[in-house]
């Protein structure tokens, strides 16, 4: 900055001592905060600073002039947006003012790498079990974790680079946390940020810190989260929260209670022994494979056989006999609930019932 560059209401002289104002400021506890106090007192106009997910973390002054808006970005990531309305005089020192605004909103980052350093060891001490489950305050929990849709490169640049945004969205929630005083610890544990706060209203909260964490990073997230304990039961959370994650097959988010848990289990490999079993069995009485294609016709059918029939272009005596066929390989009755529950989660519906209806057809053609 020139001395023609100062603004109308600034000495040369009176240089010195403002930025060293400006340093102090944001040296403070809440560096943002008295950094608009201090730039309100000196010019008389408007200074708000925004966190990277849109939460106002200072504010002081009324709009005097022209409202200005600055993008603060530190090493190509977005970390807070600047809102200025100062008097004509001091629109010159608008440079100034960013740059420190950027540095105030460094600082708070630091502070809360530190916290989340002490916290760490706590987390892990808690999801253990091995701490006092009341360290966390709140009449309850929720646990949430993170990471990226797309997997990190092979290479030592590329697993640093994934490493260090996977710090950056771990300081993101703890942030977001933080600003509502909702308490609580994160880490990074392998490529997953982990947090565990205090929730008050946890649908909010998820969908806030999907949000955040989407808006500060610049990246596809996906984010798990278990339901709301009462009980100090962090592994049982941490758990919930692993499968709701696991569940998201791109980016997006869900909680626990929102996950289709017996389609999780259908999907898995857990029941690969259930299901070669029964297709063993019906294999005996199956050399063509209609009898399977009509019992999962038939498990994802709930009306009754003859509307069944009628859907899928068959006569009914058919479709009964092919069930008869599979009673006969199950050795059980489908009226029984354990042979319909080894059928359901052997064979139980996977794809569309329509995709289902038109296998059906392909494996009936030509069939009275």
């Amino acid at each position: 900055m020139s001395v023609s560059d100062l603004p109308a209401a600034l000495t040369i002289e009176e240089l010195p001592g403002l930025l060293a104002s400006l340093r102090q400021a944001v040296s403070r506890p809440q560096p943002e905060q008295a950094l608009a106090t201090f730039l309100v007192r000196l010019t008389g106009g408007f200074v708000e600073i925004r966190a990277s997910w849109g939460d106002v973390v200072a504010s002081a002054g009324r709009p005097v002039g022209e409202t200005q808006q600055f993008k603060l970005t530190h090493a190509g990531r977005h970390v807070g947006r600047l809102t200025v309305s100062f008097p004509p005089a001091w629109n010159p020192m608008t440079p100034v003012v960013v740059e420190y605004a950027l540095l105030a909103r460094l600082q708070s980052a630091a502070a809360g790498a530190s916290r989340r350093r002490v916290g760490e060891r706590t987390l892990e001490a808690l999801l253990q079990g091995h701490s006092d489950p009341f360290t966390v305050g709140g009449e309850s929990f929720a646990v949430a974790l993170a990471s990226f849709e797309d997997e990190p490169g092979r290479g030592a640049s590329a697993q640093a680079a994934h490493a260090h945004a996977l710090d950056v969205l771990a300081g993101v929630g703890e942030g977001y946390f933080a600003e509502r005083n909702l308490g609580g610890f994160c880490t990074v544990r392998g490529s997953q940020a982990i947090w565990l706060w205090s929730t008050h209203d946890l649908k909010l909260e998820t969908n806030e810190l999907f949000a955040a964490l989407t808006a500060s990073t610049g990246r596809r997230v996906k984010l798990g989260v278990s339901a709301a304990h009462q009980r100090p039961d962090f592994k049982n959370a941490l758990e919930e929260a692993s499968q709701s994650l696991s569940s998201l097959r791109e980016a997006g988010v869900i909680t626990f209670t929102e996950v289709d848990t017996l389609y999780e289990l259908l999907q898995s490999d857990a029941l690969n022994g259930l299901r070669a079993q029964v297709k063993a069995q019906l294999a005996s009485v199956d050399p063509d494979g209609k009898v399977e294609a009509a019992l999962r016709a038939y498990l994802a059918h709930s009306g009754t056989l003859e509307e069944l029939s009628s859907r899928l272009r068959v006569h009914v005596n058919t479709l009964r006999y092919r069930l008869k066929l599979a009673e006969r390989a199950m050795k059980g009755s489908l009226n029984e609930p354990a042979t319909m529950s080894r059928l359901f989660l052997a064979l139980g519906p996977s794809r569309p019932s329509q995709e289902q209806t038109e296998a059906f057809h392909r494996s009936s053609e030509g069939q009275i």
